[in-house]
This record gives C-alpha cells, sequence and structure tokens, in this order.
C-alpha cells in the first residue's frame, strides 16, 4: 500500500502551474520508518539531485543527530517527508518560497498512515511545527524549541538547519547544550547505534 502512494506522490503534478520547473517530489520513507524527518520543502540542490537534505543542511542536521552521512542514507529507519514535496522556488528577496500547503492537504494524512512504526518526529522549522502542533506550537520558533521536552518522546521541534539560521543558533546556545544531546540520545537508541 506504501509502494502505491509513494508511485502515486513520485507522479503527481498538482503543483506544476505554480512552479517555475517540473515538478520533482522528493520523499524518502519506508515501511521500517521509525525516525521520521519533516522539514519545510526541498531546496534547489535537493531538487537537483533527488535526495532529501543532499545539501549543507543535511550536514548540520546530521551532525546535530549524531550520524554520518552513510547511516542517514542507508537506514531505513530514517524517513524524510517535507510539508512539500518539491522545491517552491527560490524567492528573490533570499532563501526559498514558503512550501505551497496543497501538498500537505493533498498527501501528508494519508502517508503518515501508512508510516506505523516512527517512533519520532523531527518538525524542523516553523511550517512543520505548525501543521504537526496546531495550538500547541508557541508564538516563535524559539518559544517551540525551548518548549521541547513537552512534545516528547515521540516528536521534537527543531530549528532549520539552514547556514541562514547560524545567527539564531548563536543567539539560542541552550539548544546545542540541551536538546542536540538529547536528539543523539533518542537517535542511538533507536537505531541501536
Amino acid at each position: 500500500m506504501l509502494d502505491v502512494l509513494l508511485s502515486e506522490i513520485a507522479a503527481c503534478r498538482a503543483c506544476a502551474p505554480y512552479l517555475p520547473h517540473t515538478p520533482r517530489p522528493v520523499v524518502r520513507v519506508s515501511p521500517r520508518t521509525r525516525i521520521l524527518i519533516c522539514g519545510q520543502a526541498p531546496g534547489r540542490l535537493v531538487h537537483e539531485t533527488g535526495l532529501p537534505f543532499n545539501d549543507p543542511s543535511g550536514v548540520r542536521l546530521r551532525q546535530w543527530m549524531g550520524i554520518d552521512r552513510e547511516t542517514f542514507y542507508g537506514r531505513e529507519e530514517i524517513g524524510v517527508a517535507a510539508m512539500a514535496f518539491c522545491f517552491p522556488g527560490t524567492n528573490p528577496k533570499g532563501g526559498d518560497y514558503p512550501p505551497p500547503p496543497r501538498c500537505a492537504a493533498l498527501w501528508r494524512t494519508q502517508l503518515l498512515a501508512q508510516l506505523p512504526q516512527v517512533e519520532l518526529t523531527l518538525l524542523v522549522g516553523s511550517y512543520a511545527q505548525a501543521w504537526a502542533l496546531g495550538d500547541r506550537a508557541g508564538r516563535t520558533l524559539a518559544e517551540t524549541v525551548a518548549g521541547w521536552q513537552a512534545f516528547g518522546p515521540n516528536i521534537l521541534p527543531l530549528p532549520h538547519p539552514s547556514w541562514r539560521n547560524t545567527a539564531w543558533l548563536k543567539r539560542h546556545p541552550w539548544f546545542e547544550a540541551e536538546v542536540t544531546p538529547y536528539l543523539r540520545q533518542r537517535v542511538a537508541g533507536i537505531l541501536d547505534l
């Protein structure tokens, strides 16, 4: 059943009229997914390669998780399903456009229903946090991430690992002092590392 759904997602062209390029949905999950990473949308490099977090953000995310590239891509227990599966394009004012909500409306509920083994969901960035947490999300990303213990042990809100958030990380040193050690411990426990 998951294979059929993933084929349908791969063939999706619902956003084609709104994208500056041909849609290329990027989702990487399996029936064995136990750690699900929910970001906002693939970036340009991910769009080009079809490999999620195949960019500098992925390097930082893997550091936070305490795993290497081989483990990240080689273990079926690690899945990636962003709020939107296609690269939304680059905003001329800087950064990428936000994920179009139609993707989550079309696919998210049915995809999550096909992943019953998930033990830890990483909500990467405010779009994923708003969708998954609803009213439980804080007024700001910092407030939501600072309240991370209220969502555990199955949900962990994270800032986006983009280099654009380096200043955020410097202003919030508690994240790398408190949250990343917990994340590494959870990931190691789930993957038996």
